[in-house]
């Protein structure tokens, strides 16, 4: 009894829309066959084998036909080794199993990643230490990330010359890497040197690749990212603001040098054109003085008591122009006049301090000689007379 009741619990009665698909299909095939049976004259076994093999063998041979998209090639292998590469557009090749059709992309940009793997969950990729752990040359160790984009240019080669081409090319990009990075010290390849590393590296692995015949073109390589290990993270950090100040402060002087230096190149220029200025009024001075000494030898030469005397009131009028006049009773009858030729000299002497440079001092002091002894000699042939 309990086997029964498990039974009946086990197999539930069918619906009704099944047993009336059954019926409808027994119906179908007693009518089908009684027709065969009934027309087996018109239908003979030869027949109808001649026209299921036709029909097969274009279903066969229509299976060949394909169509290869924008971007892709067809590799056509017969019997396992290559025949043929097709390009974009319909296309047929005898079909399986004598040839089988390969459509390889040539046009999508593929990349792989050394030393992290991306995370689509998470912003932050996941670190490889066993890849991106590598020793420079100064015999310190960094962490490098590298991503190398890359795209088929031979699907032949890409296909039948190397075997496990990413994983190849990979193990290549990581070989390459280390070799790089150990020719270099940490902290080029941390400052100024990366674009040259990047370039190095694509050089090396493209040229690896293609003695491999791998049908491989590298895109781009990346440096994704460069940093020494977390465990000396803080004492990088300390090194690297410490160079920065260093050059910050290298910087500052630069450019307060370059602001000094051509205010004092400026000043040594004026001072020079000044001198030269100086230089060129004395001369010309001088010159004067004497063309005119010589025009007036001449004229005393002809009339000496005229010129002494048309001198010596030139030098009075010369003095008096520019000096207070003092009258003085020296209990005579006619009154007598005083000139302070001191105060007049030193006046002058400090005039010419003040607007002359220190450099000028000793030649204002040597003409004041010269013009004393000049007056005092033209005064003395009056006072004899």
């Amino acid at each position: 009894m309990s086997s029964e009741k498990h039974n009946t619990t086990q197999h539930s009665p069918q619906p009704d829309w099944k047993l009336e698909l059954e019926k409808h299909w027994k119906t179908v095939y007693q009518k089908s066959l009684g027709y065969l049976q009934s027309h087996k004259q018109q239908f003979p076994l030869s027949k109808i084998g001649s026209i299921v093999g036709g029909g097969s063998l274009v279903i066969w041979l229509a299976s060949g036909i394909y169509i290869i998209d924008q971007g892709n090639r067809g590799v056509v292998t017969r019997f396992g080794a290559y025949s043929e590469t097709t390009k974009p557009g319909p296309n047929w090749h005898i079909p399986m199993p004598i040839e089988e059709i390969t459509v390889i992309n040539v046009e999508q940009q593929r990349f792989i990643e050394v030393g992290y793997r991306g995370n689509s969950r998470s912003s932050k990729p996941e670190l490889i230490p066993q890849e991106s752990l590598m020793l420079t040359t100064d015999e310190n160790i960094i962490n490098v990330r590298l991503a190398v984009q890359y795209q088929i240019n031979n699907a032949r080669d890409y296909l039948f010359n190397v075997k496990g081409n990413e994983a190849t090319l990979k193990q290549l990009t990581e070989s390459v890497e280390r070799a790089v990075i150990g020719r270099n010290n940490m902290d080029y390849i941390l400052t100024e040197g990366r674009s040259e590393i990047v370039a190095e590296i694509k050089r090396d692995i493209q040229l690896a690749m293609d003695d491999y015949k791998a049908g491989i073109t590298i895109a781009s390589v990346n440096l994704q990212d460069a940093q020494p290990p977390e465990e000396v993270q803080g004492s990088f950090e300390d090194a690297i603001r410490a160079r920065e100040d260093k050059q910050r402060l290298i910087n500052e002087a630069e450019a307060y040098s370059n602001e000094i230096i051509p205010k004092a190149r400026g000043a040594a220029s004026r001072l020079l054109l000044e001198a030269e200025a100086y230089e060129a009024e004395k001369i010309a001075k001088a010159k004067g003085e004497t063309e005119r000494f010589d025009q007036l030898l001449v004229e005393y030469e002809k009339a000496p008591s005229i010129t002494r005397k048309r001198l010596y009131l030139e030098a009075k009028e010369k003095l008096f122009s520019s000096t207070n006049k003092v009258i003085l009773d020296a209990g005579q009858n006619a009154p007598q006049m005083y000139m302070p030729l001191q105060n007049v000299a030193s006046h002058q002497l400090a005039a010419n301090k003040s607007s002359a440079p220190e450099s000028t001092v000793e030649a204002a002091e040597t003409d004041k000689n010269q013009s004393t002894k000049m007056i005092n000699s033209n005064l003395r042939p009056s006072r004899s007379k």
